[in-house]
């Protein structure tokens, strides 16, 4: 079911990669008092494309997406939606965007009908509403008062009424807070299918596993600043490879072999220590193999064997560790 209205994705993957950017941000700052909450943040998306914007708790998240809504000027920089200014020009972007926000304000005695009529009414070019409520899985709760929902289904409730007004942009804060996995999972294949239908997604998560699946590409925020950003893969690839082993009781710390463009930690786990190299190597195709076979040939050397030898990526969860921890200076992946 289409639910857009007038969009198209341009790219041949049915991104809208070839396309201009719908929502283009440059240089925001954002000031409270003293306090510089957002700093110098730029990013584009897309028609067909979800950015997903992460970072832990006070980064900034959500006082960018209030400024891309309208609700703040920016201390300084520009955010142009659609080529207006959403603040100054708030007519001409408000029909055409949608938002499901983390305090979402459902009327709590109206039943789901009930609050979907009301958008509906409100909407310039409605969607059907009962397509909606099978669209997003709660249907069979139309007569059901709005209180008597759970948390899962009220956050799908949110969807619904952002979506009943066919958005050309749809800001998600947090959308899938409170679902049980079956309705996640379903919620990320609505979403997907927004991005086909060429609508332009700003996504905010602590779930980085809704990250992954989703965003074509991302931003990773901390106290403000964008220390990490770009496509998922070329960030992921930015931050090595992981080769990890039990080491061998026969062999102290000290005398793991140091191998050129790697890094290597030592941890505890339940009460053994393990080795993991980090592979930061240019090739990116081959450095876990060189890695890999230049520790097996120490272990033969040594008459040893590297038992539980685990080969990885790095995931999001390693990036965004290190930005939490501070570890991390502006990466373009």
């Amino acid at each position: 079911m289409t639910t857009t209205a007038n969009t198209t994705a341009a790219g041949a993957d049915g991104r809208g990669t070839t396309a201009d950017p719908t929502v283009v941000v440059r240089d925001l700052r954002q000031h409270y008092g003293d306090f510089e909450a957002v700093k110098g943040v730029s990013f584009e998306i897309r028609p067909g494309e979800l950015f997903a914007l992460l970072g832990t708790n006070g980064a900034g998240k959500t006082t960018t997406i209030e400024t891309l809504e309208g609700f703040r000027r920016p201390s300084s920089g520009t955010v142009r939606v659609f080529g207006l200014d959403p603040y100054g020009q708030p007519t001409g972007v408000r029909e055409r965007t949608n938002a499901v926000l983390q305090g979402s304000g459902l009327l709590e005695d109206l039943s789901v009908a009930e609050t979907m009529d009301l958008a509906h009414d409100l909407a310039a070019d409605p969607a059907n509403t009962d397509e909606i409520l099978e669209l997003v899985g709660i249907a069979d709760k139309r007569g059901v008062a709005v209180r008597q929902l759970s948390g899962g289904q009220k956050r799908r409730l949110d969807l619904a009424l952002a979506l009943v007004t066919r958005p050309e942009v749809l800001y998600l804060d947090e959308p899938t807070t409170g679902m049980d996995p079956e309705a996640r999972h379903e919620t990320w294949r609505i979403i997907a299918g927004l991005k086909k239908d060429g609508v332009a997604i700003l996504l905010t998560t602590h779930y980085l596993e809704e990250a992954e699946r989703l965003a074509d590409r991302l931003a990773i925020m901390h106290r403000g600043e964008v220390r990490v950003e770009g496509t998922l893969a070329g960030v992921l690839a930015g931050w090595g490879d992981r080769v990890s082993f039990l080491i061998p009781a026969d062999v102290r710390t000290g005398d793991l072999p140091a191998l050129p463009g790697t890094e290597v930690a030592v941890e505890s786990r339940d009460q053994e220590l393990w080795a993991t190299y980090t592979a930061m190597g240019d090739d990116v195709s081959d450095r876990a193999h060189h890695t890999v076979a230049a520790l097996i040939a120490w272990a033969a050397e040594h008459g040893t064997t590297l038992k539980h030898l685990q080969v990885r990526g790095a995931s999001l969860e390693d990036v965004f560790l290190r930005v939490a921890d501070g570890a991390a200076d502006l990466v373009h992946g």
